[in-house]
């Protein structure tokens, strides 16, 4: 019995250790990225080139704009909270645009009008919006429930990187790589289950400069499941927006309703 729990001791004090390394790793990387600037950051502006692929090949291209209003969250703050509006601007003269919003609404608009989306494709894009680090950085750090665990160092893309788990209390796992000299987030993994299918996403994060303030920000950032590239966007500009319009992801009263088919 004696050894059992000593045994017992040893594994809780192991798993503390790792936490702890976790919290350390996260801090310094929030630090890297701007400290309380980044978590001060209201907004931002990206604009430059999306694209699509299938099977490895481009499957479509566009100019894209991107507008991110960040929502006060509560505090504490939800189990995954979603906390975002985004609107994502298409096409060289910006003609069609879609909108989601942090209640789980959307809107999808052309030149025609406006279509609200399902509830199911937003909730869709939230969910890759709560598993994305930058996201868990700036919005969800203090969540009930988050745990950090370090994972140790590793070597990724040639370069040296703390590896840290982040686990919700839903048991969403992300796994996050950390640059061991820069400190900055330069990849993540997570595994989606959904409709009985196993999906392993990644995202690389790359070219960071400061946005405004000190705030860091990755200017290109791509996109894979199951080891096939599915999204790449390449930023020419990034900047700070806190005080981007309501309109932005609102519909104006004269815009047509369209019904989906």
């Amino acid at each position: 019995m004696k050894t059992v729990a000593l045994l017992f001791i040893a594994v809780a004090a192991f798993a503390q250790s790792r936490q702890e390394r976790g919290k350390r790793v996260v801090e310094e990387a929030l630090a890297a990225l701007g400290g309380e600037r980044f978590l001060a950051m209201k907004g931002r502006f990206e604009s430059g080139r999306a694209y699509s692929f299938y099977r490895e090949r481009l499957s479509g291209l566009s100019r894209a704009k991107l507008y991110t209003r960040y929502v006060l969250r509560p505090e504490p703050p939800p189990t995954a909270f979603f906390g975002l509006r985004m609107r994502q601007v298409y096409g060289k003269n910006e003609d069609t645009a879609v909108v989601f919003l942090e209640n789980y609404t959307g809107w999808d608009i052309n030149y025609r009008g406006a279509k609200p989306i399902p509830e199911a494709d937003v909730r869709r894009f939230a969910e890759g919006q709560v598993r994305n680090v930058l996201y868990i950085l700036r919005m969800r750090l203090g969540e009930p429930g988050l745990i950090l665990e370090s994972q140790g160092t590793d070597v990724v893309d040639n370069a040296p990187v703390e590896v840290v788990d982040i686990t919700d209390a839903d048991n969403r796992v992300v796994r996050a790589y950390f640059h061991r000299t820069t400190k900055l987030p330069l990849r993540q993994s997570t595994i989606r289950r959904t409709a009985g299918e196993r999906d392993e996403d990644s995202t690389v994060f790359t070219k960071y400069r400061d946005i405004g303030g000190g705030v860091m920000w990755p200017f290109t950032m791509e996109r894979s499941r199951n080891g096939e590239k599915i999204f790449e966007m390449f930023s020419d500009s990034v900047e700070l927006a806190n005080d981007l319009d309501d309109s932005l992801f609102t519909i104006s009263a004269d815009t047509k309703i369209l019904k989906r088919k």
